[in-house]
Formats: C-alpha cells, sequence, structure tokens
C-alpha cells in the first residue's frame, strides 16, 4: 500500500510537471506567434472594401512590383548589353594575348617562333579554353571605284571559329591547311558595302613595303558584328599569306590568342599566363609580354563601366520610391487601426509586440508586390530575349536588338535586397505606436 502511495505521487508528480511544461510550452508559441497571427488577419481583413487603406494599399503594392520590374529589367538590359559588347571584342582578340615584348601599338609586328614551350603547359592548366596563332599586316584594298585600309588578320588551323559562325551573314568560312595556302578571306558587311562587294567576288590588296607588294583574294564569307571600329578594319586571311609577305619561317608569328572559360577570371589567368611564360628570352631572342583585353582596350571597358552607374541610380531611386510608397501606407495603416492598438495596450501588450503586428503585415504587402514585380520583370524580359521586339540603331549601339541577360542571382538580391531595405525603411515610422494612449486610441473614431 505504501509502495502503491509512492507510486501514485510520483506519477502524479511528473504528470504534473509534464502539465506544467506542456503549459509553458504552448503559452511561448502563443507569445512567439501572435504578432504573426494578427498580421495575416490584418492582411485577410484588408480585402474588404469597408477599408479606407485598401486603394493606398494597392498604390504601394503597384509601386514596388514596378519598381521591381524596373530594376530586373534594367540589370537584365545593362548585363546583357556588357555581355555582347565584351563577347565582340574578345572575338576579335581573345582573353589574352602573347606577342613580342617589341612590338609596338601598330599592325606591323615583330615575329616570334610559334614553337613556345609554355604552349603545351598553358593547354594542361584548368580554365584555359583555346590557344591560337595570329599574324597581322596593314594594307589597302582597291576596286575600280573605291579604295580602303584594314589590317590582314593571318589565323591558323587552330583558330577557333565559333565567334565568327555566330556572326556569318553571308557565305562560309574558309579551311586553313599547312600544306597550301588558300586565297580566301572572310571580310565584314561594312567593308563590303563601302567597297561593293559580294560573296565570291575578288579584290587586290596592296601592302607599302620595300618592294611594296599585292595579292589576290577571294571573299570566302561576309560578318557583321555591328563593331564598326572592328569591322571596318580587319579582314581574316590564311596566316601564309603574312609570313611570306614579311619573308618569315613557316614557323613565325605576330603572337599568340588565349582563350579563357571565365571573363571573371581574367586578371588571374593574366597572372598565370604571365607567370608561365615568364620573361624568358626564346631562341630567336626575342622576349615575350603578356597583355590582357582590358588592357588592350582599356577605353572601351572603361565605357562599358560606366553602364554600372547607371544601373545603381535607377535601383536606388526605385527602391526609394518603393520606401516612400510602403512608409506612407504603414502610417495610414497605423492610424486606421488605432483603436485595435489601444485595445492591445489596454490588455498589455507592449509598444514592441504592437510595432511587430505593423512591420510583419508591411512584409506580406512587400512580399506580394515582389511577386508581381518578378512576373511583369522576368516576363517582358524573357518575350524580348524571345522575340527581339525591341529593337535598336546598330550604328549608336553596335547591337540589333534589345540584349537581356536574366542572371537567377541578380534576380534573387534583387528580391532580398527590397524586401530587407523596405522592411528597415519602416522602423522608424513604426514608432507611432508608442505615442498611442490606450485610453485615447479606444475612443478614437
Amino acid at each position: 500500500m505504501f509502495f502503491i502511495v509512492i507510486t501514485g505521487g510520483v506519477t502524479w508528480g511528473l504528470w504534473t510537471a509534464d502539465c506544467r511544461l506542456f503549459t509553458t510550452f504552448a503559452h511561448q508559441i502563443i507569445k512567439v506567434n501572435t504578432e504573426l497571427f494578427i498580421a495575416r488577419r490584418l492582411v485577410s481583413d484588408q480585402k474588404g472594401d469597408n477599408r479606407i487603406s485598401r486603394p493606398i494599399i494597392f498604390i504601394a503594392i503597384l509601386g514596388i512590383a514596378l519598381g521591381l520590374a524596373v530594376m530586373i529589367l534594367s540589370t537584365a538590359i545593362v548585363t546583357g548589353f556588357k555581355n555582347e559588347i565584351r563577347e565582340k571584342i574578345i572575338g576579335f582578340g581573345s582573353h589574352i594575348q602573347v606577342l613580342n615584348y617589341d612590338s609596338n601599338i601598330s599592325y606591323e609586328t615583330v615575329p616570334v617562333s610559334g614553337k613556345q614551350e609554355f604552349i603545351n603547359v598553358l593547354k594542361n592548366k584548368p580554365g584555359i579554353k583555346n590557344i591560337q596563332v595570329f599574324a597581322t599586316k596593314a594594307g589597302i584594298i582597291k576596286t575600280e571605284k573605291e579604295i580602303q585600309g584594314v589590317v590582314l588578320k593571318g589565323i591558323g588551323t587552330d583558330f577557333d571559329w565559333t565567334f565568327f559562325r555566330k556572326n556569318l551573314t553571308e557565305g562560309d568560312i574558309f579551311h586553313v591547311s599547312d600544306s597550301a595556302r588558300t586565297n580566301k578571306v572572310l571580310l565584314s558587311k561594312y567593308i563590303a558595302d563601302l567597297l561593293d562587294l559580294k560573296t565570291d567576288d575578288s579584290f587586290v590588296m596592296y601592302f607599302i613595303q620595300d618592294p611594296p607588294r599585292m595579292r589576290k583574294f577571294t571573299i570566302s564569307g561576309i560578318y557583321n558584328t555591328s563593331l564598326e571600329e572592328f569591322d571596318r578594319i580587319f579582314v581574316l586571311a590564311d596566316i601564309g599569306h603574312i609570313r611570306k609577305l614579311n619573308d618569315w619561317d613557316n614557323d613565325q608569328v605576330s603572337g599568340f590568342e588565349i582563350s579563357i572559360d571565365n571573363f571573371n577570371d581574367l586578371d588571374y589567368m593574366t597572372y598565370l599566363v604571365m607567370e608561365t611564360v615568364g620573361v624568358n628570352i626564346d631562341e630567336e631572342g626575342a622576349r615575350l609580354s603578356t597583355i590582357n583585353i582590358i588592357q588592350k582596350y582599356p577605353q572601351i571597358f572603361d565605357w562599358l563601366n560606366l553602364q554600372d552607374t547607371n544601373v545603381w541610380i535607377i535601383l536606388t531611386l526605385m527602391l526609394l520610391v518603393a520606401g516612400f510608397n510602403m512608409v506612407s501606407s504603414l502610417l495610414i495603416l497605423i492610424l486606421e487601426r488605432t483603436n485595435m492598438i489601444g485595445i492591445l495596450k489596454a490588455i498589455g501588450s507592449n509598444n514592441l509586440s504592437i510595432r511587430k503586428i505593423f512591420l510583419y503585415q508591411s512584409a506580406f504587402l512587400i512580399s506580394k508586390g515582389l511577386l508581381w514585380g518578378n512576373l511583369i520583370g522576368i516576363g517582358l524580359a524573357i518575350l524580348q530575349q524571345k522575340t527581339g521586339l525591341m529593337k535598336l540603331d546598330e550604328a549608336s549601339y553596335y547591337l540589333s536588338t534589345v540584349p537581356i541577360n536574366l542572371d537567377i542571382s541578380y534576380i534573387l538580391m534583387l528580391n532580398t535586397g527590397t524586401l530587407i531595405l523596405t522592411v528597415l525603411m519602416l522602423i522608424i515610422p513604426s514608432h507611432l505606436v508608442a505615442k498611442i494612449t490606450p485610453v485615447k486610441a479606444i475612443r478614437f473614431d
């Protein structure tokens, strides 16, 4: 009997402790979720026609949606524009070039040996996409009616045709072999229109040297990148012609073009190439130097970097508009719920708890605006990407249509940044809750 009493007492004590623990845990859950629960009810009640804040909330949500849509489109267009122009510049000169240290900025270069030890070493390095030889020589194209100065760029069997295939408008690329030179060339639409030439036409090119020389070429294909600064200069031909014109050996070249996998790694890969090439002097006594595409065309990349300033200005303005819209909406919500605030204070709620309710409610409304903003912004971006409805003047923008670059990381950052910054802007106006007293609030009409 004594054992049963003891056992029963222990059981009762354990049961009572469990009940208290459960009650305490339940109270904590209710305490934690009270503000969120009330905020959800306020959001669902906001749909009613009797709320004077309904049109103001709609305007705030619309402002956030349009602001985010503009930010998504601005980022997608500017990054797309930068990527397109950057890829075109890289298409003409690759990411990194290795050439004779004595070569000046002209296209009449000092030759180096095409057989370098560092080539095989670099090919095995991760991040290196392709290594190809090249040679350049200035010349003049003369037809019956027109004359134009150009640069003949010689390419070898290792040349990557991806860029020019993408921008080919007429004809086809030509084949380069080590056994025999081909007289076929690839020139731009700009030069072809200027000289009234078309595919399969032949022309004579003169080279000013001692003694002067000339070569007759046949147009294999015509490309168009809309990048006039390069289109009006470069004509692609067999590298054998430049070797013959300059009296070079069969293995001599102007330099090497190195393509990498990721443009963002350009600085590191330039350092890697520079470290691999070193300052060694090759068998012919030539000292090699390394230069990347940004160092070669700094003015173009500085211009592209200026586009980022425009994006930041747009993002700042849109965030300020969205933030002020939500601030005004929050003030209306607080004034509209003055009676509720008084009742909550009367039953013991503190200012912080009530402020959380309105901040949660604002976060719900902001999230709704973000949802519509994503649908509008991403939808318009995909429409432009698939159809190219918005056209551009190629002479001014170097592109025929508005470019789009939809990067999920940018979209996530824009959404997260907009939500966080807008909510933070609401913290200060939410202090208005502290100035509302229960007695006056309950009587407020």
